[in-house]
């Protein structure tokens, strides 16, 4: 299992150029360990690319189908006092934003802090960075980006 940003699940339901490669990822290992906030912040982007004209009527809809269908199976980890504190002793250290230091914290409470052969997918690069740091196996690889 592995724990996925916000960023690299948008890209399952909503055709980016990310689409392949994590799509590729999923494929590979199909359990998603998710922070609570992941839901949120993708039905506002379908919301947002519907505003913008990115997404028709029938569009959005197959892709909130899509979304609802993939969150269905996934891992999520709840907003706890934990990672509450978490996301505070993180900020201390790392220049993220609040959304980015709560995705960092409930993966690191997912694993309970042991991120030794774990992996946090994710195509934010400063995030990368942090998580990388915190000892997480940042995916996809470099060279597996640009697919």
């Amino acid at each position: 299992m592995r724990f996925w940003d916000t960023s690299v699940v948008m890209p399952l339901v909503f055709e980016e150029a990310a689409s392949v490669t994590v799509g590729d990822l999923l494929r590979r290992d199909d359990d998603m360990a998710v922070w609570w906030g992941t839901w949120v912040e993708c039905a506002v982007a379908i919301s947002r690319l519907r505003r913008e004209g990115r997404l028709e009527d029938e569009a959005e809809e197959e892709t909130r189908v899509a979304f609802d269908q993939l969150a269905e199976d996934w891992t999520e980890v709840r907003p706890t006092e934990d990672v509450r504190l978490l996301a505070s002793l993180i900020s201390k250290d790392h220049p993220l934003k609040t959304a980015d230091t709560l995705q960092l914290a409930a993966a690191l409470r997912w694993c309970e802090g042991d991120t030794n052969g774990v992996g946090f997918v994710c195509l934010d690069d400063r995030l990368r960075r942090t998580a990388q740091n915190e000892g997480f196996g940042v995916l996809p690889e470099p060279n597996e980006e640009a697919r």
